[in-house]
């Protein structure tokens, strides 16, 4: 019970640190003239992406690979069924056409290109699979390209939420603000890792099961709360952006990261995982085009939450 407790206080700590953490980085950022778009695509993109940044960098340091792994792809799962469901199921999302053709197929090159780093023993007929720190330098190389071309094309307002604070602080106040943002997220983290792995222990299941439900879940609240609002408002873009948005982050940037620090071994059943994580970014992009196209419609966002359970209660039967 207090493990469970103290991975609640990990994810309070966690959400509340990236609030800290954008709202003082964008306060810096206006007052050192960079425009929204930039503070839009480096900051906001940064900032809902950090509760599974620092629980990857954690794990990693700690050789927690299960976490490390079912965090990203059960986020990555949990985003496009679970939150993209929720938010369509508010109100139909219309999605821009150069999200169709740009941003959700490169979030689908994305997961394909990790699915294929991290299967070295399926592929290449190696005696094991690692996610080693030349996979995890080429993982960011493509988040660098992902940055230029999304500067290139101005496209920030399509991919990613345009959350500015709420009032601007003096420039100590937001430096004070990076700095509890930070500890939060640090602290957050050491909670929900050390626990997770507790409650593995405890009830005898891996801590990739862990990783890929509560962990998954917790670190994807940011990402929920703000498609569900922006449902709520009947703005689509940011619903739709901060799902793609956040999976291209995650998957290029945290895992690469991650891997850069420590290479991270990966075990051949998680590809049932990784294979449901593939089949949702295909299914994304052929909602596309079914029913009304460029809509993700109520009935689909359904759909999206069904399946989500179901997967859910698949993990848990076969724990």
């Amino acid at each position: 019970m207090l493990s469970f407790i103290l991975i609640i206080l990990g994810f309070a700590l966690l959400i509340k640190g990236a609030d800290f953490l954008i709202d003082g980085s964008s306060s810096i950022a206006h007052s050192l003239h960079v425009s929204d778009l930039v503070i839009g695509l480096t900051v906001v993109a940064f900032g809902t992406s950090s509760p599974e940044l620092f629980v990857n960098i954690v794990a990693s340091f700690s050789g927690n690979t299960g976490i490390a792994f079912g965090n990203i792809v059960g986020s990555t799962i949990a985003n496009i069924f679970l939150v993209l469901g929720c938010a369509a199921i508010i109100f139909p999302l219309t999605v821009h056409k150069g999200v169709v053709w740009k941003e959700i197929p490169f979030s689908l090159f994305a997961v394909l290109l990790f699915s294929v780093l991290v299967n070295d023993k399926l592929i290449m007929k190696c005696s094991s699979s690692v996610l080693t720190r030349i996979d995890g330098a080429l993982l960011l190389i493509f988040f660098v390209v992902f940055l230029y071309f999304s500067f290139k094309f101005s496209r920030m307002d399509e991919m990613l939420p345009e959350r500015l604070p709420s009032k601007q602080y003096s420039m100590n106040s937001a430096f004070f603000l990076v700095v509890i943002g930070l500890v939060g997220l640090f602290a957050g983290s050491n909670l929900i890792n050390s626990n997770a792995l507790s409650l593995s222990n405890l009830f005898g299941v891996s801590d990739s099961l862990i990783g890929l439900s509560i962990v998954a879940l917790g670190t994807c609240l940011p990402e929920l709360a703000t498609a569900v609002v922006a449902a709520f408002k009947k703005n689509a873009e940011i619903a739709v952006g901060t799902v793609v948005g956040s999976n291209i982050f995650n998957i290029l940037f945290v895992l690469g990261v991650s891997a850069v620090i420590k290479p991270l071994p990966f075990e051949g059943q998680a590809n049932i995982d990784i294979g449901v994580m593939v089949g949702a970014s295909v299914l994304l992009f052929i909602s596309m085009f079914t029913g009304r196209k460029r809509i993700i419609d109520r009935w689909e966002g359904g759909v999206f939450v069904i399946i989500y359970f179901f997967y859910i209660s698949f993990l848990i039967m076969n724990a």
